[in-house]
Order: structure tokens, then sequence, then C-alpha cells
């Protein structure tokens, strides 16, 4: 199976592009802030001290002032579910790098603990030579109080060094570099023009009997260059051609002033501001109209809440008090509000304490588990309330002429809201053809969402557009031929296939019925499937077909 380039610069392209982008913009900061306090005249005396620890740690501190500043931006996610569902962003591939937003988040993370490990290491080896080095011509500069002082007194009884050793026990690493308080440890020479770096500063008495020319005093009245006395015996790199530097003051330093709150103060407010928004928003608790028990242990939930307005494929999150005060999940929507109803709904799957207890709460006695339990009834339901919506990929798959939709098991709830909404009206969209497979490995969990692909296929069929939707079930697991119970589910029963999918075949038909078109792939499900089905998309074929993958990741 050869690579089609074209396909593999349609998926990973913009994706590899932005994190060469990223990558460059890392190493040219780093290499910037070496050099500045490599060669930096400023920091002359101070690297004289430190050596090399010196540029490790502040170069590695702006790489991480840069990560600092860009983690929190990924995790905004109101500001990302506006800008793909806007036309700021018209231009689909960059619509579907906002999908990258949750991998983007951890790279950041994971360079945040490097750079924060080697910005730790370079300070220790900082805070050794301020005890090794110390400086008796400019005390101004050191941090121990006389030579050979224990470093770890440094560390521990200095409130930089303890602030930074404490937020690296707290943050675990992830944010040390930009906290790790050094500010008035680290310092910088104030007047160059005053204190060249490497002058000679003669004492009171030497200036008297050295004469300097009348030429270099009136053109630099500051300091000036002069023959070095014979006699007298001075270090390189004071000396240079046989002439000395004379400076006019001692060296003064000044403390940095801190940075970090540069670089994160404003995605930090930024997202201060989100977090109080969706609190605000998500403060009122929605009110629970039913909950319907499926089989497999699936439990639909149907809610209602003022204003509340979502697209095809996004998802929320739940809060349920009663269930756990400080824990939340995502679900997606599978049934979004429309203009004639006002009900939205979610699919979950019971795994887990959290799922288990909510059910618990949900349904009165497991007897009643298949009843449909009106809001009349004599029944409180807890609290829930609902946070979002939030966008996903799965927003972009009416925006394709042609989309292959692929769920397995449970990860067919994002589509189940794409299908509601065919259901009320699929003119609208840009898709005119939906291939939708569906694999599961019991019989009973097509029952999920049986009754709405029999409608959406009987309408279909009533408006003359049969082939609008190829609905594909596939039963990885059973003893014999087996078929949806109900003489309504025959249209579903004659699509029932036993077995997985061949992916390369399936790919292959696509391709051939859809020449020289570009086609949208959306996969929620094992990691399996999906691994297949993004390598199948990056696969060349002889039909100019191009398939574009997108996957479900919450974020």
């Amino acid at each position: 199976m050869a690579l089609s380039w074209r396909s593999w610069l349609a998926n990973e392209g913009s994706k590899h592009l932005f994190l060469l982008f990223w990558l460059s913009l890392n190493v040219w900061l780093f290499w910037k802030t070496f050099l500045l306090y490599y060669h930096g005249q400023q920091y002359y005396y101070l690297h004289q001290m430190l050596g090399l620890g010196l540029c490790i740690s502040r170069a590695s501190a702006s790489v991480l002032n840069l990560n600092c500043c860009l983690v929190l931006l990924p995790m905004c996610r109101v500001l990302l579910a506006f800008l793909r569902g806007s036309q700021k962003v018209a231009s689909r591939k960059t619509r579907r790098l906002l999908d990258k937003s949750k991998t983007f988040h951890v790279t950041c993370g994971i360079t945040i603990c490097i750079f924060s490990v080697l910005h730790v290491a370079a300070h220790l080896v900082n805070a050794l030579n301020f005890s090794e080095n110390y400086s008796e011509d400019f005390l101004a500069l050191n941090v121990a109080n006389y030579r050979g002082e224990d470093p770890r007194k440094l560390l521990f009884a200095t409130v930089p060094g303890l602030t930074g050793v404490i937020m690296v026990l707290v943050l675990f690493l992830m944010c040390t570099a930009s906290t790790y308080a050094i500010r008035g440890v680290l310092k910088y020479q104030s007047n160059l023009e005053e204190h060249p770096p490497g002058c000679f500063n003669p004492n009171k008495t030497l200036r008297e009997n050295m004469t300097v020319p009348k030429a270099f005093e009136e053109t630099f009245p500051a300091y000036t260059t002069e023959p070095f006395p014979e006699d007298l015996s001075v270090p390189e790199p004071f000396v240079q051609n046989n002439f000395v530097r004379i400076c006019s003051e001692e060296p003064k330093f000044q403390s940095h002033f801190p940075e970090t709150w540069f670089w994160i103060s404003g995605p930090l407010c930024l997202y201060c501001v989100e977090r109080l928004y969706r609190y605000i928003r998500s403060n009122k608790p929605v009110t629970i109209t039913s909950v319907i028990s499926h089989p497999s242990n699936v439990l639909e939930v149907r809610m209602m809440k003022v204003n509340f307005k979502a697209r095809p494929g996004q998802y929320v999150i739940l809060h349920c008090p009663r269930v756990s005060a400080l824990e939340s999940h995502p679900f997606t929507l599978t049934m979004c509000p429309t203009d004639t109803k006002a009900t939205f709904g979610i699919h979950l799957k019971v795994v887990g304490d959290w799922t288990e207890r909510f059910r618990d709460l949900l349904l009165l006695h497991s007897s009643q588990d298949k009843e449909i339990l009106p809001i009349f009834q004599q029944r409180r339901y807890p609290k829930l309330y609902v946070d979002g919506p939030f966008g996903s990929p799965f927003e972009e798959s009416l925006n394709y002429e042609v989309s292959l939709c692929v769920a397995g098991g449970i990860g067919v709830t994002p589509f189940a809201s794409v299908l509601n909404t065919l259901l009320d009206g699929w003119k609208c969209y840009k898709l005119r053809r939906l291939y939708f497979i569906w694999v599961c490995r019991d019989i009973e969990s097509f029952r999920w969402f049986a009754d709405l692909l029999c409608m959406l296929h009987n309408k279909l069929w009533q408006e003359n557009r049969p082939d609008y939707i190829n609905i594909q079930l596939y039963l990885s697991q059973t003893d014999g031929i087996q078929k949806i119970i109900g003489k309504k589910y025959q249209a579903l029963n004659s699509r029932l296939l036993i077995g997985r999918p061949r992916w390369k075949l399936l790919f292959d038909e696509i391709a051939k019925c859809n020449r020289r078109k570009t086609i949208g792939v959306f996969c929620c499900g094992p990691n399996k499937i999906s691994k297949i089905l993004h390598k199948l998309s990056n696969i060349s074929n002889s039909y100019g077909t191009r398939f574009e993958y997108n996957k479900e990741s919450f974020s």
C-alpha cells in the first residue's frame, strides 16, 4: 500500500507544519537567550561567576515562559467552540487543526516538565557556584554570605530558594521555571557606559600617578584608553594590544524585574474569564424530562434548559453533586435542541462508580429499568448541571459532500445527533452522501438507535433519496445468524453483517463510487479501529479520491 502525499498533506501537513513552527520558536528563543547571557555585556561579571549554569537556567526559563503562556490556550473550550462554529475561521484545514488542541496541550505540558528539570538542575549548579566563586570585588553580585557557604542554605534558608523548592514539590516540576523565585538573585549591570565590562578601575592613588592623554579626556570624559604601566601587572582580559580600558566608577547591579507574568498573565486572565463564564452559564440545573434504560447497560437522559443551543457533534460536561461534588464527565449529545423542540439528550454506558451511582439515582427500581419515566410522575430527579456545549471534530461531518462515519459500540453517540439532525431536514447541508458503519459485539446494542435509523431510512426513501445514506451494521461476536427482533427493523436486518469490516475493500469501494472527491472520515471507537482508518486515509488510490481523517477527542 503506497502512501499518498496528497492525502498525507491533507491529514498531517498542517499539524506537522504547526509543530515545526512551534519547535523552531522554542529553539530560537532558547538560543537567543543563551547567547544574551553568554555574550551580553550587562551579564559579564555574573557569567564570570556562574558560567554556563547562568546561560542554561535563563534559556530554559524563556522556553518555560513561552510554553506556560501557550499551555492554557487549548483548554479554553468556549473560545475553541466559538472559533469552530463561527465564520472567523473559514478554512476547514484550520478548523481541523483545532481538533489537535488536546495534543498540543499535552505537548506543552511535557515540554514544561523537561525544561523544568533542566531549569532546576542549572540553578542547583548556580547555587554551588555562588558559594565557590564568592566575589570580594563585587559584593552586590553575591548571594552567599561568604566563600564556601553551604549551597543548601541558599536553597532552603532564603526566600527565593525555599519558594522554588516548594513549587517543585507542589507542581511536580510542571511549572517550576516560571515560579522558581530567583528574582532578587540574578542581577545585571546597569552602568555599562561608566563601567565597560572588563575595564580596569585603579584606586585613587594609582589614578593620580597615571597621566591620561588630554585628547582622550576630551573625547571620552567618562573613561579612556591609556598605555598600561609596565611595572603594574594586570591579568587578561583587561589588557588588549598593550592598552587598558579605564572606568570612572564601580559597576552597579540591578535585580531583574519578573518576566513570567508578562507571558502568562494574558492567557491566565482569558482562562479565568472563561471559567467564570462557564460557571455562570452552568450554575442553573437542567430539567430532566425522561430517563430511558436501554439494553447492554446504556442509559438515555433527556433534558431541557433555557436558551440552550448546540450543534450536531458537540458534547457537554455533566456534574451531579449527589454523585460527586468534584467529579464531572463529558458526554456527546445524541439529540440537539431545534427550533421546534427544546429537548436535548445524551446516552451513557454504565461503566464505573460514577455512572453506576448516577443510574441508581435516576431509576426508581431495577424492575423499572425499561420504563420511560415522565417528569410529571411523583419522582424527584437529582440536580444535574450541564456545562457546554463544546466543539468536536464531528461538527464537520455535515460540511463534506461525502462523509464516512465509523462507530464502535457506544462510540455511535456523536453520529446519533447528526442522524437526528438529518431526520429534521438534510437539504440545507452540504452533505449529499453518508456512509454509516457501526460495529457492535452483541445484537442488542443496535437497539439503542434502531428506531432512529429506521425513521431516517424511511424518510429518505419517501423523498426518493435512498442513496443518501449507506448503512452497514457489523456484529463482531456471534454464535450464529441473528437479527434485530421486530418487523419495523426489517430494513436494518438486511444491512446486518456478521464479522468485522474489511476496511481496505471498504475504502476502495467508497473511492471508486466517489472519484476525485474529498471524503471526510470520522471515527469514534476503539484505538485499533482508529489506527486502521487513519492509516488507510493516507494510502493512495487509483481513483483520485482523498480521505480526510477526523477522530473524537475530548479536550
